[in-house]
């Protein structure tokens, strides 16, 4: 067995012990030491991640949970900091519901996830804040704001309340980074949340083109309505930075 080979069948076994014995000619004692020691940190920032998830579970399977991730997941960053983002992405796309998890769990994770994801983005050198009139600025969402909608009220899962079944209307919320470097959580609503949206997927968007696109979607109001709502709404977001320009400069 060459090196790689080597490595390849040392951190399989790290990994997965049960599915892939240990190397020949490493002793079991030292063998559970790097087990223990690989498991434990990933355990750790899992669990510190996501502290409201880990109380819906038994110390049992919370361990199982993890250490699914751990023997499943291929993680696309070396970084400590991306594990929770790696859950997240693992949770999203290879796992799959069991017995012991409940019906939110992706949206509850996706929750807690955000506030680390908001903490740590880097922000658009170029973004700079609307001072100008807003009917003539070019709308952007800020780096470190998220535009966020759950079909569950993931604010107010605890061990004592535990929804069976999705919301009659989304919940909606802006998570972003203040002027203090602080994240916040702001609840919003529907039509904020569209306001939001569309100039997320326009960037460079101006006043009069994202109430022209809002007008299609809410048709039982009129554009002056439209116009004094939306320039009400993007004006509070624009104070807590929520949305942006930019200097191309």
């Amino acid at each position: 067995m060459n090196f790689i080979d080597s490595q390849q069948a040392f951190m399989a076994h790290i990994r997965d012990p049960k599915l892939h014995p240990k190397p020949d000619g490493i002793e079991d004692r030292r063998m559970a030491i790097y087990r223990d020691l690989f498991f434990n940190n990933i355990s750790g920032f899992i669990s510190s991640g996501f502290p409201v998830l880990k109380t819906l579970y038994s110390d049992e399977d919370w361990s199982k949970l993890v250490r699914r991730f751990f023997a499943e997941h291929d993680c696309q960053s070396p970084y400590f900091l991306d594990i929770a983002g790696e859950f997240i992405a693992y949770l999203s796309n290879d796992y799959e519901l069991q017995p012991s998890d409940p019906i939110f769990m992706l949206e509850l994770a996706h929750y807690e996830w955000i506030e680390l994801d908001v903490s740590i983005t880097q922000t658009d050198p170029q973004e700079c804040a609307i001072t100008d009139q807003l009917t003539e600025a070019a709308l952007y969402l800020s780096s470190t704001a998220r535009n966020l909608s759950y079909q569950f009220a993931v604010q107010h899962i605890s061990v004592d309340f535990q929804p069976q079944h999705p919301s009659e209307q989304p919940h909606y919320f802006v998570v972003y980074r203040d002027t203090h470097d602080d994240v916040q959580f702001l609840a919003t609503n529907a039509m904020t949340a569209l306001l939001l949206s569309i100039i997320d997927s326009t960037p460079s968007i101006q006043l009069p083109a994202l109430i022209a696109q809002v007008a299609q979607h809410a048709p039982q109001f009129t554009p002056e309505q439209l116009f004094q709502g939306a320039t009400a709404t993007l004006s509070a977001m624009a104070e807590l930075g929520v949305i942006v320009t930019k200097n191309h400069a």
